[in-house]
């Protein structure tokens, strides 16, 4: 018994040595809000990040669709699209895609007088590509040139 007395009585937890705190020093208060406000910070900036990602892998995703769909379209058509909405009107498309960057139906096409087979008989666009200069924080090119 004496041996439990003692234990309780060095216990940091103690009641007697509590006696007179019934809360939260200033200081103590002031680190917790801190750290959370550091937690929160690194928190939000991991978040842009993740949304900047996933907007550039939709807009590669759309190129992709776009270039395959003028190369059937030209291969198909024996001839190539005039526009974008070509595609869609021709059912290559269910629709044109929204830009992710720009937020619109912008895409800027690259016209050319390469022919893809022998038996083409017109040229048009051969290339698709996003309408914002901005430039990736991740790949340092302007998404313009993709």
């Amino acid at each position: 018994m004496q041996l439990q007395i003692r234990l309780a009585w060095w216990s940091p937890w103690n009641s007697r040595s509590r006696r007179g705190k019934n809360g939260f020093t200033l200081i103590e208060l002031l680190i917790v809000v801190s750290i959370i406000v550091i937690l929160i910070g690194i928190a939000a900036m991991k978040y842009d990040q993740v949304v900047q990602h996933s907007k550039e892998a939709v807009l590669k995703s759309d190129l992709r669709t776009l270039r395959d769909a003028i190369d059937h379209y030209t291969l198909d058509k024996q001839a190539a699209p005039q526009s974008v909405d070509d595609l869609k009107q021709a059912g290559y498309l269910r629709d044109v895609p929204v830009d992710p960057m720009t937020q619109a139906k912008d895409w800027v096409p690259q016209f050319d007088s390469v022919v893809l087979s022998p038996d083409q008989t017109s040229t048009g666009m051969v290339d698709v590509h996003s309408n914002s200069s901005r430039v990736s924080p991740f790949e340092h090119t302007p998404y313009n040139e993709w």
